[in-house]
């Protein structure tokens, strides 16, 4: 089965990196299903986790590497012959997850040595860089009065003063590592384009998660958005294959932005006996600060089906 890629004059060889979480073993598993001949790049090797439902014909196009993201000949290697890479960052397994200052540093790194990398690959055609939407909504109340009505989206910034001030490691860290990127890219010539997702569900979300630092306020401010995994794993293949698709693209497909929704999130997090009063009977919705028109566009026109459903009837259409 060929891939549905509108690069038809390249290798449908592409690289996954790092191909160990959860969003990029999703990735590895759906790019095969494709047709995609894929190296996965795996910082934690024994956490790779892409066998268990492939079959032998996925199996045989699958080339495990081990990653280390500093390590600039481990990137060089699972990128030989690739003509896309697929570029996600999670702290190393021998580090704490707890975001700091220094897991900052350590993300610009990496970001750096991995773009720098697809620089020196002739094959590469175009990389899709996972960011985060920390790095757009953070610190606009305090650099614009007019912030209330500000609708935000991929073309803003989260301020990285703020982010210090405030101590929102997550956010700054994204904000500086993508920049850091962008820049690059754009000096080198490389074909780039992010998704800045929102906080991504599923069973292993914790309290602990660092998107989750001044989640009150992302609330009371309309732009606490999440993602489910199939839908950021369709957006990123969507974002690589269709050609004209430029910049960034802020990715989600829910809002938090009601009681009730939020109450589900706090008891997924940490199960209360029993739900505030005052929560219970707050019945305000929160006006929408942000919007994923360009990803929904994008979307829209990408094939149309995914697993036999509308593209449009899985989205959350935002204004």
């Amino acid at each position: 089965m060929a891939p549905t890629s509108n690069f038809d004059s390249v290798s449908n060889t592409v690289c996954v990196m790092d191909a160990s979480t959860r969003l990029g073993s999703s990735l590895v598993k759906r790019l095969l299903t494709n047709g995609y001949t894929v190296h996965a790049a795996i910082q934690n090797i024994h956490n790779g986790g892409h066998g268990e439902f492939l079959d032998a014909c996925d199996m045989k196009r699958l080339k495990n590497f081990h990653l280390d993201p500093f390590d600039y000949h481990s990137i060089i290697d699972a990128l030989k012959g690739c003509s896309g890479l697929f570029y996600s960052f999670e702290p190393p397994k021998d580090q704490s997850c707890t975001y700091d200052e220094y897991i900052g540093e350590v993300e610009v790194r990496a970001a750096h040595n991995v773009v720098e990398a697809c620089a020196q690959t002739d094959t590469i055609e175009k990389v899709v860089f996972t960011s985060s939407a920390t790095a757009i909504i953070w610190g606009h109340h305090e650099n614009d009065q007019n912030s209330a009505s500000m609708l935000l989206d991929e073309r803003h910034w989260s301020d990285i003063n703020v982010c210090r001030k405030f101590k929102l490691w997550h956010a700054l860290s994204k904000t500086l590592a993508e920049k850091t990127a962008w820049a690059l890219a754009m000096d080198r010539g490389v074909n780039m384009v992010s998704v800045n997702a929102g906080l991504l569900m599923g069973p292993d979300l914790t309290i602990k998660n660092p998107y989750l630092k001044g989640a009150a306020e992302m609330y009371e401010d309309g732009v606490f958005v999440t993602v489910d995994l199939d839908f950021l794993v369709e957006a990123h293949i969507c974002v690589y294959e269709q050609i004209s698709t430029y910049g960034r693209y802020l990715c989600f497909n829910h809002i938090i932005n009601q009681t009730e929704d939020a109450l589900k999130l706090a008891n997924m997090l940490s199960p209360m006996p029993s739900s505030p009063q005052s929560m219970e009977s707050d019945t305000r919705i929160i006006q929408e600060r942000i919007s994923n028109k360009k990803l929904n566009k994008l979307m829209i026109e990408c094939q149309p089906q995914i697993n036999g459903k509308s593209r449009g009837v899985l989205m959350k259409m935002s204004t």
